[in-house]
């Protein structure tokens, strides 16, 4: 009798144990808003004598709702408009909305950023932007206007009042605790939960993509540029409306064909249509921005992307991507034909069915926003004598598992007499497990990627960036990370450590498999 006893009660308590480490993850909801803005900035008289036309300065961010009348997150500025093409900025918001009544509100905020290019008198890159705003809630998405001020304080010479107009929409999302990254549940048990729901699909695609020059235009350098090829390397984004529709977002930089410095930036829509039990799509998009840099005359900047691309699977959610298009101004003052290949990973998540597959087990998987500033020590120039550069950067990863992620970074000078230097890198890291009260975690990563402007001897513009560092766990969701480093351009003369201190924001989200 006392033997059964016994045996019941192990088995008993290793159903309470089993049972308390297959709990579902609770489902949270973060109330967030993405806001496209727009404001026409006063130019100084230029060094010829020149009074250089405004500049229409356009952002797209990405904010989240702190509580229900506060907000922060981030955001990138580009010039559309003038003779600035390539003036490019990144850095973070924070700001009230406080409701009057159930339709009109104000909003007050400010944006802390760094960034330039196109031979503006940026001075270093920092600059400040607050604004306060009157706006209207359509429920589905709100408009607002008002006052704006600009400074570029840092040794530039950009400062002013003007009004500014912005289009918000609500953009929420669904996660979980980072700590529930690489759990795993069937379908059948997530049917029972919160997560019962359809998916959300996603795609993240890191490419390649040239740019052969069609037009007659040379480089403001007087260089030809007609019939040459410009490298460039970058990510696109894109998030699914329905089975077919989808919106993305997509950043390049150039890192070979040209003086480096070469950037772009587009907001756009798509089609797409699957075939062959979902094994090859077809894609065709269009998408509306901004670029220049790298001494690419876009005049004003603004930029248009139309692109049809073929995928093909090649395993379980990876897809390999060509395409074809042409990027160019309205006027075809600049214009080229494109031509590029990419890696492109498909997600569905937070949800446990859609359309078109059938699935039996779902996992949990980490994601992680750093926002950080980089203090490079003598950093190379080409022609100005040799000093420190400082710059703000935004890197997201995506856990491959509970010890590899995949990285990309972009990053924007705002101390340091290089305002138009900017980066964007991809790459891959290993961390460790947690140690000492779950609070520590050390990690490693190598970036690469296209570098330039500002001055900085990046020759063509590609480089790399290796670094230690370490995360410091604040609570479930923030963590202070710090770390150290050095960076090597291919072809340029910088070559010098440096170091950076940042926040990190993680969580997990459901992911089909």
């Amino acid at each position: 009798m006392k033997k059964h006893l016994l045996l019941f009660t192990i088995l008993f308590l290793n159903q309470i144990i089993f049972s308390q480490s297959d709990i579902i993850p609770n489902k949270i909801t973060q109330k967030a808003f993405a806001r496209i803005d727009f404001q026409s900035l006063d130019l100084p008289i230029n060094p010829l004598g020149i009074d250089d036309p405004n500049m229409g300065f356009t952002g797209i961010h990405y904010n989240l709702m702190l509580n229900d009348w506060a907000y922060a997150g981030f955001g990138i500025y580009g010039a559309v408009t003038g003779n600035k093409g390539g003036f490019f900025t990144l850095g973070v918001n924070a700001g009230i909305k406080k409701y009057l009544n159930k339709t009109l509100y104000l909003d007050a905020g400010f944006h802390f950023g760094g960034g330039g290019g196109a031979s503006a008198p940026d001075g270093g890159g920092a600059f400040i932007l607050p604004h306060v705003n009157l706006g209207y809630d359509f429920k589905d998405f709100t408009l607002n206007g008002g006052w704006s001020y600009v400074d570029f304080f840092d040794g530039g010479n950009i400062s002013g009042h003007q009004l500014n107009v912005a289009l918000e929409i609500p953009l929420d999302f669904e996660y979980s605790n980072y700590k529930a990254s690489e759990k795993e549940f069937s379908v059948t048990d997530l049917k029972e939960s919160s997560w019962n729901q359809k998916t959300n699909r996603t795609s993240l695609m890191l490419h390649l993509n040239n740019l052969r020059v069609t037009s007659e235009a040379d480089a403001t350098t007087g260089e030809v540029l007609n019939g040459k090829t410009i490298r460039l390397a970058g990510f696109e984004l894109a998030s699914y409306i329905n089975k077919n529709w989808f919106a993305f977002l997509k950043v390049d930089g150039a890192y070979s064909g040209i003086r480096a410095g070469y950037m772009d930036v587009f907001l756009g829509g798509g089609y797409h249509l699957s075939m062959n039990k979902n094994r090859t799509n077809i894609q065709a998009k269009f998408g509306i921005g901004a670029g220049g840099g790298g001494g690419v005359d876009t005049q004003g900047g603004f930029l248009l992307y139309p692109d049809i691309s073929f995928e093909q699977k090649i395993y379980k959610d990876l897809y390999l991507s060509v395409n074809k298009g042409f990027l160019l101004t309205p006027n075809k003052y600049f214009a080229t034909s494109s031509f590029g290949a990419g890696l492109k990973y498909y997600i569905e998540r937070n949800g446990t069915y859609n359309d078109t597959s059938n699935f039996n087990n779902a996992v949990f998987k980490g994601f992680e926003v750093i926002v950080k500033q980089d203090w490079y020590f003598k950093a190379k120039r080409i022609t100005n004598p040799t000093e420190d550069m400082h710059q703000i950067s935004l890197q997201v990863n995506l856990d491959i598992n509970k010890n590899i992620f995949v990285a990309g970074q972009t990053s924007f000078a705002n101390f340091g007499d290089a305002g138009a230097y900017a980066e964007g890198l991809v790459g891959v890291g290993i961390r460790t497990n947690p140690i000492l009260h779950d609070n520590i975690t050390f990690y490693t990563q190598i970036l690469g990627g296209a570098a330039g402007g500002g001055n900085i001897s990046t020759g063509e513009g590609l480089i790399i960036k290796p670094s230690l560092g370490v995360d410091y766990q604040l609570n479930n969701t923030l963590s202070l990370r710090s770390s150290a480093g050095y960076v090597k351009a291919k072809g340029g003369s910088l070559s010098n450590p440096f170091i950076n201190f940042g926040i990190k924001y993680n969580f997990s989200f459901l992911k089909l498999k």
